[in-house]
């Protein structure tokens, strides 16, 4: 592995995603870029063997990006790294060309064992991702769940709504990966989302938000 992209645009998360691609192999080039349209300019001027690709950006979607580098680069392997591990952003994605899925949530060793893996043809998931796809072709066809609508999508996740909560208390990003339990670059991503999924950009917003949610009760 010589040039790996990383696309990500919470610069905590991109850090921590050039830190595991340097870890997993030693003297690779990183090229991080934090927006669709910058890795598409990186993909068109640049040969890559790797790629770690967040799915929701500022302007659009990682899997325009996926499905760029398996046109231009079909030996590239393109991992997916994102805190989803739903149908709805886990299958279009891999019919894009994704050939790995790994959810940020797991420790930096798990993941670099798992990027290592590549070497030896591994393809890179995560279990829970596993147990997903497997779930998913032990189904029945007619009972599988339909892919979301955009207004479904929009909707917060019940982890969102946690968050939500706690980021209407005033408290740090830390102290609210700590008070669920979960890693401060995931909390991160949560922001990230609810920022976007209600068309805020302040967290006096988001506490009136979470007020009109009923979410401050108790607090």
């Amino acid at each position: 592995m010589k040039n790996a992209l990383v696309l990500e645009d919470l610069p905590e998360s991109q850090e921590m995603l050039c830190e595991l691609l340097q870890t997993a192999f030693a003297g690779i080039t990183v090229h991080a870029e934090a927006s669709v349209a910058a890795a598409l300019e990186c993909v068109s001027r640049k040969p890559l063997d790797l790629a770690l690709i967040d799915l929701a950006l500022p302007d659009g979607s990682g899997v325009t990006v996926i499905q760029a580098l398996a046109e231009r680069y079909p030996d590239c392997m393109i991992v997916v790294a994102t805190i989803y591990e739903d149908d709805a952003h886990l299958f279009p994605a891999l019919r894009a060309g994704a050939q790995g899925y790994l959810l940020k949530d797991e420790t930096l060793e798990r993941l670099v064992a798992q990027l290592q893996g590549i070497v030896k043809g591994q393809p890179p998931l995560s279990p829970a991702v596993a147990r997903r796809l497997l779930k998913h072709f032990r189904e029945p066809v007619a009972t599988l769940a339909p892919v979301e609508d955009s207004t479904q999508q929009a909707a917060l996740t019940a982890r969102e709504r946690e968050v939500l909560q706690e980021l209407s208390r005033g408290v740090t990003l830390a102290t609210i990966a700590e008070n669920l339990g979960i890693s401060r670059h995931t909390v991160g991503d949560h922001v990230k989302n609810i920022y976007r999924k209600l068309n805020i950009s302040s967290r006096a917003q988001a506490a009136l938000h979470a007020h009109n949610l009923g979410l401050m009760s108790g607090k």
